[in-house]
């Protein structure tokens, strides 16, 4: 039975994990794939909590190991995590006898690719590049562009880029930039796989979501005759929040029906109070921290859907998990440009409507022709369609792994 162990600088409690990370693995085992998970928690555990999550996750295939996570002072806590890493995988392999180190993003990488490089028998590495991120952090502001910070994270990422055996990015258009003579074989220029796969949802358990659940949810919030619009996300960094709120100032003047939906983990009531601010009353918005199981059912009693993202380099490998989420719900995108592949599937599938830029203007039209959209009697299926043509864990995520796992272990 081939054996791998996936690296991820993040606790296995978090929602990335949860619902990025976790899915994967699930499919992966599909295959008989004896399924490793390394983590770095954030929190101490009880040992009573710590055994039920072993136990959780064990039956779902996955062996879990964890380290603590050191956050503070931020530099040397992150070198030290990065050492306890490196013999960390360097002793479970010795133990366990991987096959494939599967890291996700950068630090989880230079792990693997540092322990092998100590080891005698030397087990494939996967680098799951997801978005790019030195540019992620000076784009949202963490670190200053082209300081000590970022040319390190680059240098780092071009040996990574050379010493690893296989890629996965998040956009075509991430691989354009990265990768471009692997367009047709999705091979690169040394023969090494490389493979995009976009963040993913179980299209399955949005779709389950009953009519009776959302009109359940719309009468328990008051929201029969009313028009909401979703959003789930964070704010600030390359979140537009100012953006957003605009919009959805504007939505209410235009319709007095709007309802703005929020989802989101941080910041309740700075986002409570700034709906305040634009004119929104109590009754006009609900801002709620849910945990993923539930965003089907919230999604569920909305009508449309916003994502305004930060238009940047960075952006252009990013798969905001979100689209899949409101696609899969059957909701129509409001977006802004530039990010991903999303200006090619709103155009190309037709299920909502692009930015020109973050105009007044702009969102006068928007909104405008998203209530157009909204009442094209199938557009719900052509969400449901779009979702799972291009974001289906079952029919996109779960092979594409599976196959470059297949791919890896057969250069053995």
């Amino acid at each position: 039975m081939p054996k791998a162990l996936y690296i991820c600088y993040f606790g296995v409690r978090e929602p990335l994990v949860r619902t990025q990370v976790l899915p994967y693995l699930r499919e992966i085992v599909k295959d008989g794939v004896e399924m490793h998970l390394l983590t770095f928690e954030p929190e101490n555990w009880s040992s009573e909590d710590a055994d039920a999550e072993v136990r959780s996750l064990a039956e779902q295939g996955i062996t879990w190991h964890r380290r603590r996570y050191h956050k503070w002072p931020s530099v040397p806590a992150t070198l030290f995590d990065i050492l306890v890493g490196i013999f960390s995988v360097r002793s479970l392999t010795k133990r366990f006898d991987f096959d494939i180190l599967h890291a996700r993003v950068h630090l989880p990488a230079l792990m693997a690719s540092i322990a092998r490089r100590l080891m005698r028998r030397k087990p494939k590495i996967l680098f799951d590049i997801r978005g790019f991120f030195p540019e992620e952090y000076t784009d949202a502001g963490i670190w200053p562009e082209n300081g000590w910070l970022y040319r390190t994270a680059k240098s780092i990422e071009r040996w990574l880029l050379k010493e690893v055996d296989g890629f996965v990015v998040l956009t075509e258009k991430g691989r354009d930039l990265l990768f471009p003579e692997s367009k047709g074989l999705g091979l690169d220029r040394h023969g090494r796989p490389v493979a995009v796969i976009p963040c993913c949802v179980d299209a399955k358990r949005f779709e389950a979501v009953q009519d009776s659940t959302q009109s359940e949810l719309r009468r328990k919030l008051g929201l029969e005759d009313r028009l909401v619009i979703a959003y789930v996300g964070s704010f600030g960094g390359w979140y537009l929040s100012e953006e957003m709120y605009e919009f959805l100032k504007t939505a209410k003047e235009m319709d007095p029906r709007a309802f703005a939906m929020i989802l989101t983990q941080r910041g309740l009531e700075s986002v409570r109070h700034r709906m305040n601010d634009i004119g929104f009353e109590n009754g006009d918005f609900l801002v709620r921290q849910v945990s993923p199981s539930e965003v089907p059912d919230f999604l569920s009693a909305a009508d449309l859907s916003i994502s305004f993202i930060l238009q940047c380099y960075s952006k252009i490998g990013a798969s905001p998990t979100k689209i899949a989420e409101y696609l899969a719900c059957g909701l129509p995108i409001v977006s802004g440009p530039g990010v991903g592949d999303i200006d090619e599937l709103i155009d190309t599938d037709k299920v909502g409507v692009l930015l020109k830029d973050f105009s007044s203007e702009a969102y006068w039209t928007a909104f405008e022709e998203i209530c157009r959209v909204i009442e094209e009697p199938n557009i719900k299926e052509k969400c449901f369609e779009s979702a799972r043509r291009r974001f289906d864990l079952d029919h996109v995520g779960g092979p594409a792994y599976r196959a470059l796992y297949q791919t890896l272990l057969n250069e053995k």
